[in-house]
């Protein structure tokens, strides 16, 4: 649990493949293989914080910036079964100019997708 959502309750579901990890991670395979095996046991992993914004064309556009060892366990799980898993998520309103923050110029060329 995050400072940002420690009071939200509401526990969303996002495809894997509609949230942008626009920062690589450092990761420890030990902690992702154990988040894996509960995953693939039918347990819930804790939701990710995602800032959610809707770009220049209306579209929702969803970033996490941290979960990191989470959300690469859920990603061995869609290469493991062609699928895209439901990421259980803490949804964030965000503007762009919050995000340009995080991710400065750069956000331009999210923006454009």
């Amino acid at each position: 649990m995050s400072l940002q959502t420690q009071n939200l309750h509401k526990v969303s579901e996002i495809p894997l493949s509609q949230i942008k990890r626009p920062i690589a991670p450092v990761l420890d395979e030990p902690k992702i293989d154990s988040m894996e095996t509960t995953l693939k046991t039918n347990a819930e992993l804790p939701p990710v914080d995602v800032l959610q914004m809707k770009n220049s064309k209306g579209s929702v556009v969803n970033f996490a910036f941290g979960g990191c060892h989470r959300l690469q366990a859920y990603d061995r799980l869609a290469r493991a079964t062609n699928g895209d898993p439901l990421v259980r998520c803490k949804i964030l309103p965000a503007t762009r100019q919050q995000l340009e923050l995080y991710l400065g110029s750069s956000l331009a060329v999210i923006d454009d997708e």
